[in-house]
């Protein structure tokens, strides 16, 4: 690694921040986290999504500790790379990727469909693959830009959320909330995990832009912590409020369940009924538009880092933004878009998600006692017991997941076991960690 590797533009301030931090979720108020209804009922799933909110808290706050420390574009690849050496950042780059790769798509489909609720005449694939291309042509156009677009679109997804809330929310009836709630008992709590999940996954690809922030060390807390205290209050007025218009069993299976609620209280052929579903699409965009950003970050660093073909780091001279990294993701969403679907997608990206939560905790344990001078603008609060907590609980995820979704688990980890032995083939082991992390120094992260 020389000095004149490629880097990336300084452009983010706080409040963009916030915005790709919200926007990278959003949608999984949208649609998502309804098929959890299936497996576990409205009371199971909103046990499960407490749980999983315990476990964003305790992450979050200990997660930011490591983005501050360590702002670089890779994110959870440069801290297990930091503790662990380059197998475990290995482990960490590809579940990373996974988790935002297969995050991608599945916001696409809803895209489609939403635009089919709307426009039957369009078919859902051709609306998703449309939506890819026009979204990797934004991105293209700066760091800068594109972020102002998602706060535009955040705000334009809030507004809608609320609105929605304010709509159904009097049509709200307890006895159906209560409705069958809990048809699997207990192991539909486990069950319904990876769609709790689904509420906040991909919050953490704000270290993807660390690189590219102002001033990173507040901007970063104050984005991540604001971020997180908005979904949450979101996510479950939106869940309770659906719960009490139907019986979980008409809305368990859709990639649009907001605006069907809002059908089934105002009826489909109201203006107001259409006005939603148009603006729906703000949060997807929202949504799709930051994960876009993260995952070509993601190529972005682990080519600078030699993990991916170092052609992939490319940035182009004017607008400084991973041009092959934005068109290779897209490529590979688009093919994953027909191979399937919404359900599969969400379950792959949320298990990337654990294993990335489970090796960020245990690099944040390491680096506490193997870099105990590194200097640490954000510290956990309660250090061990948050870390501990988001340790324990995203093993239970992975534990759950492994056990309820085996050949997805079968599916991710026969990839990380391939992308393994071309590691171990290629020769790139025999890098000492001094090598590796020398070049991390280099491109911008601080020892």
């Amino acid at each position: 690694m020389t000095d004149q590797q490629p880097e990336l533009k300084k452009a983010l301030k706080p409040i963009h921040l916030w915005a790709i931090g919200v926007g990278l979720v959003i949608s999984g108020e949208y649609f998502g986290w309804n098929y959890g209804w299936a497996v576990a009922g409205t009371i199971g799933l909103l046990i499960a999504t407490l749980v999983i909110t315990l476990l964003y808290f305790t992450f979050i706050f200990s997660f930011t500790e490591l983005t501050t420390s360590i702002p670089n574009a890779g994110g959870p690849f440069a801290y297990a790379l930091k503790a662990f050496g380059p197998m475990g950042a290995l482990i960490a780059g590809y579940a990373t990727l996974i988790e935002f790769l297969f995050a991608a798509p599945a916001i696409a489909l809803a895209l489609g469909s939403y635009l089919h609720f709307l426009y039957p005449a369009v078919p859902v694939i051709t609306a998703a693959m449309g939506s890819y291309v026009v979204f990797t042509l934004i991105n293209l156009l700066g760091v800068q830009e594109a972020a102002w677009f998602s706060l535009i679109m955040t705000l334009l997804a809030i507004v809608e959320l609320l609105l929605f809330i304010g709509v159904v929310s009097p049509h709200f009836k307890l006895d159906n909330f209560l409705h069958n709630p809990m048809p699997f008992g207990w192991p539909g709590v486990f069950a319904a995990l990876p769609f709790a999940i689904w509420l906040y996954v991909c919050l953490e690809g704000v270290a993807m832009v660390a690189e590219e922030v102002k001033n990173e060390k507040n901007a970063i807390a104050n984005g991540y912590i604001s971020a997180l205290l908005t979904l949450t209050i979101l996510a479950l007025a939106v869940m309770i409020c659906v719960g009490g218009i139907a019986e979980w069993e008409q809305l368990d299976h859709l990639d649009y369940p907001l605006p069907e609620s809002i059908a089934l209280v105002l009826g489909r052929d109201n203006p107001l009924t259409r006005l939603f579903a148009s603006v729906g699409l703000f949060g997807l965009i929202a949504s799709f538009h930051g994960i876009i950003i993260s995952y070509s970050r993601q190529i972005f660093a682990l080519s600078r880092s030699n993990y991916l073909p170092g052609l992939l780091a490319k940035v182009s001279p004017r607008r400084q933004v991973p041009y092959l990294a934005l068109v290779v993701g897209g490529a590979l969403g688009m093919l994953a878009l027909v191979l399937l679907d919404t359900s599969k997608l969400v379950i792959l990206s949320t298990i990337g998600a654990v294993v990335v939560y489970v090796v960020s905790m245990l690099a944040l344990f390491k680096l506490r006692q193997t870099e105990p001078a590194m200097a640490r603008p954000f510290k956990a609060p309660f250090y061990p017991v948050f870390p501990a907590v988001a340790l324990l609980l995203a093993l239970l995820a992975l534990a759950a997941m492994l056990y309820f979704y085996c050949w997805l688990s079968l599916f991710f980890f026969g990839g990380l076991l391939l992308i393994t032995v071309v590691f171990f083939v290629s020769g790139r082991y025999r890098k000492s960690k001094e090598d590796w992390l020398a070049g991390l120094s280099v491109n911008g992260t601080s020892d």
